[in-house]
């Protein structure tokens, strides 16, 4: 097996926060993050959501690692006085290492230094993980939005809707 191939079967490297770089999310990012968004999310948002997001003004950010390599990202819509977050993941391959926790804290710091009252956002009850990490950042349940995404077959799934004050 060449050096090539063995790399790509191993483990990525875990980079500290401070190696790391988040920087306003590009046109030119937007296939490698849908890339990401599809292999996450049955329902994944398209190129499009991320483009028309990024011609919006909202605040989309990208995470990267010193190779470049794109780890994660996060749409951040700020509204009158409330921030709703609208999208933060990390590629699979690097969930676990803290840089979802990270991209949450820079959405947050970014609403407060915009002088945001509120975040929002919502969760599926499926996706426990999330809302749980969600809770550690403050987050609590207010209500559920009934029928909000999309399921198989037509189905539609509840959403949790969480608020955090800032």
């Amino acid at each position: 097996m060449s050096a090539e191939m063995s790399a790509e079967w191993s483990t990525p490297r875990t980079w500290s926060l401070s190696e790391l770089n988040l920087q306003p999310m590009r046109l030119i990012d937007v296939p490698k993050v849908a890339a990401i968004e599809s292999l996450l999310y049955e329902f994944p948002w398209t190129a499009g959501n991320f483009s028309d997001s990024i011609n919006a003004g909202y605040r989309a950010t990208v995470l990267i690692d010193p190779n470049h390599i794109l780890l994660g990202y996060s749409v951040l819509m700020l509204a009158v006085d409330e921030a709703h977050l609208l999208n933060v993941s990390v590629a699979r391959q690097h969930q676990g290492r803290g840089y979802g926790s990270h991209l949450i804290q820079h959405m947050l710091d970014s609403a407060k230094a915009a002088h945001m009252e509120r975040m929002y956002l919502e969760v599926r009850p499926s996706n426990p993980r999330a809302a749980e990490l969600y809770q550690r950042f403050g987050f609590n349940q207010i209500a559920v939005r009934k029928g909000y995404y999309p399921a198989h077959a037509g189905a539609r799934e509840d959403a949790l809707v969480m608020e955090r004050p800032l």
